[in-house]
């Protein structure tokens, strides 16, 4: 899946989401393209960028909308 950005209203970029299809994961990224976590499909978690358990389910929004 390509890259799909993240905007607010005004059209500022605050991050993106890329689908990985080989490792299962999807991966949030701030604006400046620093890596802030991902969610792993098969077990069905989101973790930050250190790997801590954000909590089941995608939660990447939360993430990328408040850092």
């Amino acid at each position: 899946m390509p890259r799909e950005y993240v905007r607010d209203r005004t059209g500022r970029t605050l991050g993106s989401y890329e689908d990985n299809g080989v490792s299962g994961r999807i991966e949030a990224r701030d604006a400046a393209g620093r890596r802030l976590g991902y969610y792993d499909k098969s077990a069905n978690e989101t973790r930050d960028a250190a790997g801590r358990l954000i909590g089941k389910g995608n939660l990447l929004s939360a993430l990328v909308l408040c850092p």
